[in-house]
Order: C-alpha cells, then structure tokens, then sequence
C-alpha cells in the first residue's frame, strides 16, 4: 500500500451534520463521539455523569434510563440544535451480579429493559419524525452479540433486552427506510472497556480468583476469540462512522457483528 493511500478516512466527510451519541462519554461511546468530531461533525453526547475529559462534543446531562431523562434530551435537540441527523444508540450495559436465572430478580429484569432497550425506543419516537420529514437520517442501533449468543452467569437479562433492540431495529428500518431514513445495528462483542473491567472484577470476586483468570473465563463463555483478543472501542467506532456515512448509503435493516470472529456459526 502507498503513502498516498494511508491518509485518515472520512476527514471532513460529516462535515454540517448533527450527530447525537448517547452513553458518549466512556468506552466505545467515547471513542465513537471523538470519531464523529474528527469527522467535521457536531456531536451531542448524552451521559448521567459529565465527561471526564475536556471534549468538543455538546454534552446533555440525563438520566436516559427514565422517561424525563430521554424527554430532557429531546427537548435540548430540539430547542438548541434544530433536530438530528446521525443518532448513535451506544448507551447500554449491565450490572447484575452473576449466579445465573436465580439471582436476575424482577427489579433487574426491568434494569435491563430500561437501560437497553427504552432510551432507544423513546428517543427514536422523539426524534425520528424530524427526520422523516426532512426525508434524511441515519439511526444506529448498538446491540450485542450476546443477542444470540446469551450468557448465563450474570448477563441474561442484558442479552434478552439486546434481542429485543435487534428485532425491534429491524422492524423500524422497514418502516422508515422508504421516508429516507437509514435504520443499522451494530453488535459487539467483548470489548476492552471499564465497564467490562468492571464485570470481570465482579465475577473474580464471586469466584475467588483474579482478574487475568476472570477475563479468560468471560472469553471461554464466549466460546473464545479466533482473532485472540477483545475489541478495542476505536475499531467499534470506525465500524459505525462507516454504517453512519454516505459511503454506506444504500445499507438498512442490516446488522453488522464486530467480535472477532466469537460467533462460531455463519
């Protein structure tokens, strides 16, 4: 490969376009909304606690797991930036301990269902008719290959809730598509964040181990990593700039896996 084909892709290629990241402030959320100002764009990014880091990103303080939480950032689009062209559902994750079926109690069954699938569901029928009406936009969905490759130990609720965002992604794009809007899902696997570090902490100290022991383990109950590591959240954030950009124009209603090759079927 030459030089001159090793230049940064996409520089300037979102250039005037409003990109909201939701659950931007950390992991790959962060690195998806650091890819977006690269790009040109303006990014909003949405969290319950403020960036760590200073960033050019608009940051929108709420809770996105409530009904206010999500009308709070409605309104601030709305209002401040006139509507929405790029959403970036990244805003996810699961805290439940581990100990399998028994431990997930009603309250956390519906943790996960408030974390993982209503943002995305009311922020898409907050936003979403803008975009239907200026006939343009791009909605991506951040799922997980656990929707169809589940674990038990501490993430079955988690996993259930993915599924549910996927199927639900699916069916939206079906609906929008033909008003020019792009619906996309983008399913992880393991990637190196705190919020998993965190997971692997938790499962070290129910099984009395350490953390090198405990990560190996969650990659064993994946079924192992053929490219022998995890992803790193720069490389999720490349996969959705892409599914985000006109270079993907004609994409909808597909579901893109970055795992590593965990997924052992075709």
């Amino acid at each position: 490969m030459t030089k001159s084909t090793q230049s940064t892709p996409g520089i300037g290629e979102f250039n005037g376009k409003r990109v909201l990241v939701t659950g931007g402030t950390k992991g790959a959320g962060k690195a998806t909304a650091d890819r977006f100002l690269r790009g040109g764009a303006t990014v909003i990014i949405t969290a319950r606690s403020a960036p760590e880091e200073k960033t050019a990103s608009h940051f929108i303080q709420a809770d996105r797991s409530t009904s206010e939480g999500t009308a709070k950032v409605i309104g601030v689009i709305q209002e401040r930036f006139k509507g929405i062209d790029v959403i970036v559902h990244n805003v996810g994750g699961s805290s439940a301990p581990s100990g399998g079926f028994i431990t997930v109690t009603d309250e956390l069954w519906q943790q996960a269902m408030n974390e993982n699938l209503f943002p995305a569901v009311r922020l898409d029928r907050g936003l979403l008719p803008s975009m239907i009406e200026r006939g343009s936009g791009v909605i991506i969905h951040v799922s997980s290959i656990q929707r169809t490759l589940p674990l038990y130990d501490s993430t079955l609720a988690y996993a259930a809730a993915k599924a549910a965002l996927t199927n639900y992604s699916k069916a939206l794009s079906n609906e929008v598509s033909p008003m020019g809007v792009r619906v996309v899902t983008v399913s992880p696997g393991f990637i190196e964040t705190d919020a998993a570090t965190r997971m692997i902490q938790r499962m070290a100290g129910k099984d009395k181990s350490d953390a090198v022991t405990a990560r190996q383990k969650l990659m064993d109950m994946l079924g192992g990593i053929p490219l022998g590591r995890p992803n790193r959240p720069d490389e999720v954030a490349e996969l959705v700039a892409f599914v985000a950009s006109d270079r993907a124009a004609s994409i909808t209603g597909t579901e893109f896996v970055i795992d590593g090759g965990t997924i052992p079927t075709v």
